[in-house]
């Protein structure tokens, strides 16, 4: 799926929308449906057949208004897009856990579920922000929880962005992973017991630390696991950021 970009429809009618302050029509009949009910059928749409699949003709016929209609909600698609990307950011306006360390991992674990229920949001560049309540619910639930520890503002930010940087690369590992088996049919585990034969054939003894640490024998059916990874590496970003708030002083 090719990216996306946020922001790419007028700012200040979309900040309008996010923050219910665009102008309403003074005549004409009462509008059939909210314009939350619009993005919530828009969010479905994405959640089930991909981003792509997501128009103002295919959510106008989904919500039971004429197509042109949709044009006195939204002013188009990207303004749609962003209102749907905030919505489905206030899921994560919540994180538990004692200590900095146990809420930025609940945090972590909140974003790759959320991931796996919108994948659609993996295609998403944020270099512009969504600047709506839920995306600004979102950014304080994750500063939030590294505050108090004696570090400046610009690190505070810097480890929220480092954390879903990491979330957001290893979900779009699982995604993908997930994608290859709707493409091919298989899974990796049956991908593995399909070349297992003719892999058992070849000598890899000119590769000794690949053939000992690799899947190349046929005795490691199933070794990527999306998961088991993303758990690994969220423990090592933690460590990292442990050593660094120790070594500022702080936590």
């Amino acid at each position: 799926m090719a990216e996306d970009l946020a922001g790419k429809g007028d700012p200040l009618k979309t900040l309008q929308l996010l923050w219910g302050r665009a102008p309403q029509p003074k005549r004409g009949p009462k509008p059939r449906v909210t314009l939350a009910e619009l993005v919530a059928t828009a969010i479905g749409i994405a959640d089930e057949e991909g981003l792509e699949a997501v128009s103002t003709r295919r959510v106008a016929e989904a919500v039971g208004i004429a197509p042109m209609s949709i044009y006195t909600y939204v002013p188009g698609k990207d303004e749609l897009l962003d209102l749907m990307l905030d919505a489905v950011c206030g899921e994560l306006a919540s994180c538990d856990g004692e200590g900095w360390r146990a809420r930025l991992e609940d945090l972590a674990r909140r974003q790759f579920r959320f991931s796996v229920r919108h994948p659609w949001v993996l295609h998403f560049a944020t270099h512009r922000p969504v600047l709506g309540p839920g995306t600004m619910r979102a950014y304080e639930t994750a500063l939030a929880a590294v505050d108090g520890l004696g570090l400046g503002e610009i690190e505070m930010d810097r480890i929220v962005t480092l954390l879903s940087d990491y979330v957001h690369g290893a979900a779009r590992g699982a995604a993908r992973e997930r994608r290859v088996k709707e493409v091919t049919g298989m899974s990796d585990n049956e991908w593995w017991q399909r070349v297992e034969p003719f892999v058992s054939t070849i000598d890899f003894s000119t590769y000794p630390v690949a053939s000992r640490v690799g899947p190349v024998t046929g005795e490691a059916y199933g070794a990527h696991d999306p998961e088991g990874a993303f758990e690994f590496g969220l423990a090592r970003v933690l460590d990292g950021l442990e050593a660094f708030i120790a070594r500022m002083g702080a936590g």
